[in-house]
This record gives structure tokens, sequence and C-alpha cells, in this order.
């Protein structure tokens, strides 16, 4: 026999949307204010092209906004954006026929971030970064999704099934691949020579 349904905490993502349904704009300020940072990075990291994820971006609000008064709890709001955002990324990498290379520029975008340390050390982590994103590029689409949306926005293995509509382990192997695949990219080349020896 189920549980009765009861009342999402007031201060919950989910409590917020049920307000902005009904009306309370406050409460989107409040769920935009909370999801704006994680989901920008999260497309800017997928489509490596700040006007575009600027495009999708919106796209994702509006569709929040449009859905407000129909939008019930079934599942964590935090699952149910991303899940838009995935689909809208869908739509687009279909419409692309492709996913297009990374920018020209990327390397020298990548050397620009600022870092406090030494130039060293700078160029060290501008390095590890490059190999970091270079190592994500190569993954096929699939992993890198599940990678990001574990690493970078800290969802479940459940959750980030109900974003991508596949089941747990499917969720669990494709991460269990993406890591295997990156750690062996990214491991030092001496740590090569001295396993062979």
């Amino acid at each position: 026999m189920d549980a009765p349904a009861t009342d999402p905490p007031a201060d919950s993502d989910e409590a917020l949307m049920l307000a902005y349904g009904r009306g309370d704009a406050a409460a989107f300020d409040l769920l935009y204010d909370r999801h704006r940072v994680r989901l920008y990075r999260f497309l800017v990291r997928q489509l490596r092209d700040g006007a575009l994820a600027d495009e999708v971006f919106q796209d994702v609000w509006q569709r929040v906004i449009v859905a407000r008064t129909s939008w019930r709890p079934e599942a964590a709001f935090a699952t149910w954006l991303f899940r838009i955002a995935h689909n809208r990324l869908a739509d687009h990498w279909r419409a692309q026929s492709h996913r297009p290379p990374a920018p020209a520029d990327a390397d020298l975008r990548t050397a620009r971030v600022p870092d406090p340390d030494t130039p060293e050390r700078r160029l060290a982590a501008a390095e590890q970064r490059r190999d970091l994103q270079r190592a994500l590029d190569d993954l096929p689409a699939e992993q890198r999704e599940v990678v990001l949306l574990r690493l970078e926005q800290e969802l479940t293995l459940e959750d980030i099934g109900a974003v991508t509509g596949v089941g747990r382990e499917t969720v669990k192997s494709r991460l269990r691949y993406a890591m295997g695949k990156l750690r062996a990219r990214l491991q030092p080349a001496d740590s090569h020579e001295h396993g062979a020896a």
C-alpha cells in the first residue's frame, strides 16, 4: 500500500515550483538563482559554445515557465530541469547531425584562465585542464553526459537515469567505462613505464 503523499518542505525546490505554478513569481526567482549556474555550466561544457549555450539555457527556462501550472513533483526539480536540458541538447545534436569540433582557440582560452600560483603551476594546471577537456571530448556523448551530471552537477545515479531516460545500471556502466577511459588517458606517462618494468 502506498504511503499518503506529503507536501514537500516549504523551502525545497519542489515546493517553490508548486508555488510558482500558483502564481508566486518570487518562487521562480529563487529556483532560478539556485540552479542557473549549474545548468549553464552543464550546457557550456556540453556545447562548448557560449552563444549556443545561452540560447539553450533560455529555452530550458522558457520550458520551465510554460510547464509551471501543470508541473507535479513526480521527480526532484533538479532532475526534471536537467531532463529538459538533456532533451534540448538531444534535439540540437539531431539537428546538427554531428558534434562540432572544439573551437580552434580552445587551448588559448584554457591557458588564459587566471591562476594565482607560479607561472609553472599555471602552465601545469592549464595542461591538466586541457588534457581533461580533451579526454572528456573523446568520450562517447552518453558517457560524457553521465560524467558531467555526476561529477559537476552531483546528481545521484537514479537522478541521472531520470535525466537521460536509461536505467540505473546503464548509468553505472556508462560512468564506469567513462571513468576507466579518463583514468587511462590522464595517467602520467612515467606510471606506464613503471607498470611495465
